[in-house]
């Protein structure tokens, strides 16, 4: 499953360059596929190919957020979240809403970060 960032946030920033993806962003902060990844195109909700360059609306407007499609639980980096290993408040957990194996996690790691 995804990691997600509960109201219990208290704005440290201190998970945000731990993550490898470029998953996690600053309250406010619109985010992008390629953000620290080596993607170019990505397929969107509806299956429609579109650049991953383009800007997306930021997911809180109130905390830092964890962007759940970009999100690996640093499987095939670390042996854990890094997110949560580095929060002084606990507030990195998991997203019961954003469910998977560790397989769907180590393919899109290789998604994210292909050879160019």
């Amino acid at each position: 499953m995804a990691i997600f960032i509960t109201s219990d946030c208290i704005q440290c920033g201190a998970c945000e360059p731990e993550c490898p993806n470029n998953a996690i962003y600053e309250q406010g902060a619109t985010w992008r596929w390629a953000d620290g990844t080596t993607l170019q195109a990505v397929a969107n909700t509806d299956g429609e190919v579109e650049l991953a360059l383009l800007p997306h609306a930021p997911l809180s407007e109130i905390d830092f957020y964890i962007v759940p499609g970009k999100c690996t639980e640093c499987v095939g980096f670390h042996e854990e979240p890094q997110c949560a290993v580095v929060c002084p408040v606990d507030c990195c957990v998991d997203d019961p809403d954003h469910r998977e194996t560790r397989e769907l996690l180590l393919a899109r790691k290789e998604q994210l970060h292909a050879a160019a």
